[in-house]
């Protein structure tokens, strides 16, 4: 049976989930995203994905023509008509349908396109959340607002496929001699003295919802994070390493660039904080 999709106040079968060609997200990129994780029919920190979604679209000077108890109707429709136990959910807003292909954003207001759909897969027991994942370093040629969740994600494409010719299963993006983050999430090392250390929030990285979430509940643990800049090879001599998102939650890092961190071994204080944000998830 075809999983159904939302698009503009209708749900459909996938296969009738259809755009126009002068869609400005599909012509310019001219739109955003969310990816909301579900665990147990449940959605994790909503409140969260939808509060970015708000400055993502203030940013693009964006209508956000619904509101969240809106959207919040609309994810738990997706997840009662595909039967999503486990999984996330795509979420996208664009511009618009325009008359043609122009530059410039409409003249006149335009009705914004409104799709999301589910994915179905597992979240809990992953197999990267046990054995750790490699990665590889590359240039950060992303733009300059990369505090915007905005779907022109051609670079991060660029990124992951070349960390999987590698051998790896995804790559960090390093800028100006610091790492940026990952692919398609943020980025964490831990230090000998058990401190916690992650890029601070700029407009050179997404301010993850996964990020904010574990960053509270190591500090609830007397945990110290230290936000600030650090370079591929202070990340090499890491004890530990991790990668957070909305679709990982945690994955351990046990290799950057063929060079093991802590000795190929998934560390104790990754598997601590996932065992922690899956417990505090679970009980919401």
């Amino acid at each position: 049976m075809s999983d159904v999709v939302y698009l503009n106040n209708q749900f459909v079968p996938r296969e009738q989930a259809k755009i126009s060609v002068f869609d400005r997200g599909f012509l310019f990129a001219d739109a955003v995203y969310e990816v909301t994780a579900v665990i147990d029919s449940q959605l994790i920190d909503f409140d969260g994905h939808f509060q970015r979604l708000q400055r993502s679209c203030k940013e693009l000077g964006l209508s956000l023509p619904i509101t969240k108890s809106q959207l919040i109707d609309i994810h738990q429709q997706l997840i009662e008509s595909n039967h999503l136990y486990e999984g996330l959910i795509y979420l996208q807003i664009t511009r618009g349908t325009d008359s043609s292909r122009f530059f410039d954003f409409p003249s006149s207001s335009i009705p914004s396109t409104i799709v999301a759909f589910v994915q179905h897969s597992t979240v809990i027991n992953h197999p990267n959340a046990k054995k750790g994942i490699s990665v590889v370093s590359v240039n950060d040629i992303r733009w300059q607002r990369c505090d915007i969740k905005t779907v022109a994600l051609l670079a991060a494409c660029l990124a992951k496929h070349y960390a999987h010719q590698q051998g790896a299963d995804d790559a960090i993006l390093i800028k100006d001699g610091y790492i940026t983050e990952g692919s398609s999430s943020n980025f964490f090392i831990v230090n000998h003295d058990n401190e916690i250390i992650t890029r601070p929030l700029s407009q050179d990285i997404l301010p993850g919802i996964t990020r904010q979430a574990i960053i509270q509940l190591a500090q609830e643990e007397g945990l110290k994070v230290i936000e600030r800049l650090f370079t591929l090879d202070e990340a090499k001599k890491a004890k530990e390493a991790f990668i957070s998102s909305a679709t990982t939650l945690i994955w351990p890092v046990i290799s950057i660039d063929n060079e093991e961190i802590n000795q190929g071994k998934v560390g104790h204080l990754s598997q601590r904080l996932r065992e922690i944000y899956l417990d505090k998830a679970l009980k919401k």
